[in-house]
């Protein structure tokens, strides 16, 4: 709400990261963990720490419950905030890829290839199918 709204709250998010970060993200689920990374990246708030745990997480459950939406908001929010995290990009974009985009909506799919390429991503193969996808007009 804070960041939607454009309310300065640093100090909030210092010591949500503070103790996101103290408990391990053990009771995040990956909406929660997508929703906090964007929530930082949309406020322009700083927290790699919280960050490098949040890539290291998703990468170690393999992306499991990760949807759509939660996938390309979370590379958005790393992106955006210029955070470097190789494994977890490469490792979305081969989701993305394996899942055959499925179930993925135009916004998702736009936000997931900008963060890619914002962050220096060769994700060819993804690159490909979503323009084969949109030549087919199977995104919309």
């Amino acid at each position: 709400a804070f960041a939607t709204a454009g309310v300065p709250a640093d100090t909030l998010y210092e010591r949500v990261a503070e103790e996101a970060v103290r408990r391990q993200l053990r009771a995040f689920k990956p909406q929660n963990l997508a929703n906090m990374v964007w929530a930082f990246a949309t406020a322009g708030v700083r927290a790699d720490t919280l960050y490098h745990l949040v890539a290291q997480k998703a990468v170690q459950r393999h992306l499991r419950g990760f949807r759509p939406q939660d996938l390309s908001n979370t590379v958005w929010a790393f992106a955006t905030a210029g955070v470097p995290a190789e494994k977890l990009y490469g490792r979305v974009g081969q989701e993305a890829v394996q899942r055959q985009l499925r179930g993925f909506k135009p916004q998702e799919v736009s936000n997931l290839v900008w963060a890619l390429t914002t962050a220096g991503v060769r994700a060819d193969t993804l690159y490909e199918m979503v323009r084969k996808k949109k030549a087919q007009r199977q995104l919309r």
